[in-house]
């Protein structure tokens, strides 16, 4: 028997906040079957972090049991692309799993830049898991300060 959660109906009705239910149901629901016996196979796709500072745009992408040449980056246009493989462990003797979630596959990631990039200055690092690209912007992209006069 499954348990249903209980959720009061409130006076005044509230489109959206209907469609928030109905998305957080669909993403139970997903979630659940990705992660389940019998359900979907899970891919792996790495979390990806994008920050905009003065100069530069930062992305981050945690890459755990990756290596260097298992990853590539590609800027194309305004598009930064992260490509990789995450390769399956095997070992040499029999096992029954009881449970195994740790995913593998390959993966592409795109981001849309938010701003321009200067592509000759682009620096990518990967240390302990952690790709970090570091895309400097173009001058026309970067805030300029304007003088407001008084008169």
């Amino acid at each position: 028997m499954a348990l249903i959660r209980w959720s009061p109906r409130r006076e005044v009705w509230d489109p959206f906040d209907s469609l928030a239910e109905i998305h957080n149901e669909m993403d139970r629901l997903f979630g659940r079957s990705l992660r389940s016996p019998g359900g979907l196979e899970a891919v792996f796709s790495p979390a990806i972090d994008v920050a905009i500072e003065k100069d530069n745009v930062i992305v981050k992408a945690d890459l755990p049991g990756l290596t260097r040449d298992d990853v590539s980056v590609t800027l194309q246009e305004n598009y930064l692309t992260i490509k990789g493989e995450k390769k399956q462990e095997t070992e040499k003797k029999e096992a029954n799993y009881f449970l195994s979630e740790r995913v593998h596959g390959s993966f592409t990631r795109v981001i849309e830049l938010p701003v321009a990039v200067n592509a000759a200055r682009i620096d990518a690092r990967f240390k302990d898991g952690v790709l970090q690209v570091t895309l400097p912007k173009t001058e026309e992209a970067k805030p300029k300060q304007i003088e407001v006069k008084v008169s």
